[in-house]
């Protein structure tokens, strides 16, 4: 069975993705950023950001019948691989005993300049 969230970004039809899928007992949680709605969330602070990301992912998965407990990886692209220790600080605050593998990488740009980090999250439930 497929189950599909939104986060009601006219972008998700237009270039036809979702918030996050999950088929069977595995969540794919998309690039996640530190927008609001229209709202950035954190300008010029990767470390609120990446806060606020996380807790988006972890409402999703909730959404789902997850949990951050669930997430077996986390995959961050990065903007400043020189902000890697307030990243980490951030994703230490939620994930401090789940441990689950991460990849962090720098990248060129994101699709908005302001945005300094995108998160995405692979979960699987047990069964």
């Amino acid at each position: 069975m497929r189950q599909q969230i939104g986060s009601g970004s006219p972008w998700e039809d237009i270039v036809g993705y979702s918030r996050a899928v999950k088929v069977g007992n595995i969540i794919e949680i998309a690039g996640t950023t530190a927008m609001d709605g229209e709202l950035l969330v954190g300008k010029d602070d990767v470390y609120e950001q990446t806060k606020f990301i996380l807790k988006k992912i972890e409402k999703a998965l909730k959404q789902l019948g997850s949990s951050l407990n669930d997430v077996v990886r986390t995959r961050m692209f990065v903007t400043n691989m020189d902000d890697w220790e307030l990243i980490g600080k951030a994703h230490g605050e939620f994930f401090t005993t789940i441990k689950p593998v991460a990849t962090m990488v720098e990248v060129k740009r994101l699709i908005n300049e302001a945005l300094l980090i995108e998160i995405e999250v692979t979960a699987i439930i047990a069964d």
